[in-house]
């Protein structure tokens, strides 16, 4: 018998930073993570590319990304022992940026430690759609903050350009007032 255990977490991840986080798992569970890049401040410069691993209990690299904004992830635990995730930031010096990460695990519990109870088995399942429609939620929360950082950063470009082209063309019309009152100008010698 087998139930999924979610776990939703949200983290900022400082420029040059490493945040690393350990699953005990015994062999032939199933894991998986999924996460989301982000950036909560307003006008920055919009690169969400991090650094994201996964290694097993011998040090081994498990999966190994550079360079990524989104992901998901699944593997089957070979060995007992702790399994560790890091999300890294390295290789940028001036952003912050924030992760937003799901890890669903599938762990597999004998029959003796199972209950029989179809009632429990039921509240279970329900309980693991329940998670399932909170981590969509919270997925969608987040895209929405990042589609509005960019939306909002784009609004405030347009508009400072705006004002430049205005005090361009107000000071061209001025230039050329002058420029054509100077050129009909009379010009008397007495």
């Amino acid at each position: 018998m087998a139930f999924q255990a979610v776990v939703a977490h949200n983290i900022v991840l400082p420029a040059r930073g490493v945040e690393c986080f350990h699953e005990s798992l015994r062999k032939d569970d199933k894991m998986t993570v999924t996460f989301q890049v982000g950036d909560r401040e307003f006008g920055s410069a919009g690169n969400l590319d991090i650094d994201f691993w996964i290694m097993n209990p011998s040090g081994e690299y498990q999966i190994n990304e550079r360079t990524v904004s989104n992901g998901d992830h699944s593997f089957t635990a070979h060995y007992d022992g702790k399994y560790t995730y890091c999300f890294g930031n390295q290789h940028w010096v001036a952003n912050t940026k924030e992760v937003s990460f799901n890890v669903h695990g599938i762990v597999y519990v004998t029959e003796s430690e199972s209950s029989a109870d179809p009632l429990e088995t039921e509240v279970r399942r329900l309980s693991d759609l329940l998670a399932q429609v909170k981590d969509e939620q919270q997925y969608i929360v987040f895209r929405e903050r990042t589609h509005r950082n960019t939306a909002e950063s784009t609004n405030s470009r347009v508009k400072w350009w705006n004002l430049f082209v205005i005090g361009i063309v107000i000071g061209e019309s001025l230039f050329q007032v002058w420029w054509l009152r100077r050129f009909f100008e009379v010009k008397r010698v007495v």
